[in-house]
Formats: C-alpha cells, structure tokens, sequence
C-alpha cells in the first residue's frame, strides 16, 4: 500500500519489512534498541491549550502517560511542547524518553529546540543536560512501545515529484486504502540529504489571541535546517471522533538544528529512510472540552 502510493509523490520509493536497526546506535543514539512491543498511539492535551491563548497550567508527564496507556516503563517517541514551567520559555520537544519502570528509573534522551535569545536562530540542546524530570506541556503526540528488537517497515523515498511532505503523503496514502478504518503509524525517520522548512515556537507566548492559521504562521518562527535530520513522527490516518491532531512530526540533529517537520524545500535532492510500525490502541488524554481545527499543520 505505502510503496505504491508514495511512487506518485516520489521519483523513487522502496517499502519493505526488515529488522529494526539497534536504535541505540548513530545517528539515533536513543535509549531502547528498537520501536517494537505493543505499539501505541498517545494524543495528549491539545493544540486548543495553546491556540488562542496558552493554558500554561497544561503540564503533563511521560511517565504517567506511560501508567495512562498501560505500558509502564514505555519507550516513547514523538513531538510536543516543553513545560515553559520547568524550561521558563515556550520551546519544542522531542520527545525520546524510556519511562521509568519498577526496576529501572526513566532515561531521558529528549531534546528542546528554541530560540536563541543571543541570535534568534536555533537553539538545540539536550533536555537531561538541563533538567531531571520527563515533564511536558500543552500537547504531545507519542508514539509508545516496549523499545524492542523486531520487523518494522523500512520506508525509502526518494526525490520529491508532488506537493505534499514525506509524512503527509504516507498519512494520506492510509486514509485512501483503508478509509473508515483508522490506522495510526510512528517510529523515526531521517531526512539523510537535503534541507528542510522546520518551525520552533518563540519563547513568549502570543499576548494577543491567535485567530487564524495566518496569525500563527505569523508568530512562529521558520528556519530553513540542513540533514541529517532524525525526525519522530506521529501519523493517525482519519479521526475516529476524538479531535485528534492526524500528523505531528519534531526532529533534532547532531549539529544543532531541531524543531517541528513542515516539508522538505529541496525536492529534487532530498532522500527519506525510516522505520515505522502500526500501532494496536489509541489513547486519547485529556481532550479539549472547546476545540477548533487552527494551528494543526
């Protein structure tokens, strides 16, 4: 399904079902070996509690979403909002956490992304490096599982042709051959040539309420990052009713450059490899009571 559908959006495509790399290795360097073992989706909070105005009492733990989604000590990857409470700024997380377990305390292996406030270009850093807990705020989009060895889908794609990005294309390929059905998908990808549009957030939260797409467009912050980029994403291909964000993808690199997936902007060159592996249950943490479609890209 994925390979035909992706050769309409790419010079070349490749999908097939391989051994997971050891994920402990460059360039990942995470703390499980592998995204296998009861794979999960966790849609947490909301974009709602950032748009219009930020709900900063919003905080969230990964380790409780772990006990939340039955999968205590979890392996944990996706994309999501820093605590500005422990961080002291509004900043991008990527999420990269083994939760702690009876036996094993947490080993946090996040980054932040966020606006140098010396240069206002972008600030990466290693969340463990500053902080000791597994806090989030806001929303987050994970995708869990026991971090074991095992088959995954090795996705490889090649020299965009069409207009949407590598994550939308997979997510919208799913929604046409499975249509009611919803099917959910994480693990990691890497954008290995290329460059690619990335947003990080600014530090102040916006004092004046976003509206509109535009008005968020207008406060983000863009850059323009350069591979490797070693991206975690968070795909559900239709929403079975639980106002779910369907596409949620943050990176980080090795040379200091991270923050939220928008689209490659050098179709020509660019090359996609990742693992992915559908997941069995959705869990859907404390959903918005008002909610709007604004600021979901």
């Amino acid at each position: 399904v994925l390979q035909k559908g992706l050769k309409e959006n790419f010079a070349d495509a490749e999908v097939s079902v391989v051994d997971c790399p050891d994920l402990t290795q460059e360039p990942f360097s995470f703390p499980a070996k592998g995204i296998c073992g009861k794979p999960r989706i966790a849609d947490v909070g909301g974009v709602p509690y950032l748009i219009p105005v930020a709900q900063k009492e919003k905080l969230y733990d990964l380790n409780t979403v772990a006990k939340d989604i039955e999968l205590p000590g979890a392996f944990i990857l996706g994309a999501g909002a820093a605590s500005s409470k422990t961080v002291g700024v509004n900043a991008e997380l990527i999420p990269i956490v083994q939760t702690k377990s009876e036996k094993k305390p947490a080993v946090n292996g996040s980054y932040i992304a966020q606006i140098n406030p010396a240069d206002k270009g972008c600030l990466l850093e290693k969340y463990s490096s500053k902080y000791p807990d597994c806090e989030f705020g806001l929303l987050a989009n994970l995708y869990a599982s026991e971090g074991q060895p095992g088959k995954v889908i090795e996705v490889k794609a090649n020299g965009r042709t069409g207009e949407l990005n590598f994550v939308s294309c997979l997510r919208q390929i799913l929604e046409k051959h499975y249509g009611e059905k919803p099917v959910g998908m994480g693990g990691t990808f890497i954008i290995e040539k290329g460059k690619a549009k990335i947003h990080v957030m600014p530090p102040e939260f916006s004092a004046c309420p976003l509206n509109t797409d535009e008005d968020v467009n207008n406060w983000l912050k863009f850059f323009e990052m350069k591979a490797p980029l070693i991206c975690q994403p968070v795909i559900v291909s239709r929403d079975p009713g639980f106002d779910l964000r369907l596409e949620h993808t943050h990176c980080f690199s090795h040379h200091g450059e991270g923050g939220h997936y928008h689209q490659d902007t050098s179709p020509d060159s660019v090359r996609y490899r990742g693992y992915f592996l559908p997941a069995e249950l959705l869990f859907r943490i404390d959903k918005p009571l008002e909610t709007h479609l604004i600021g979901r890209d």
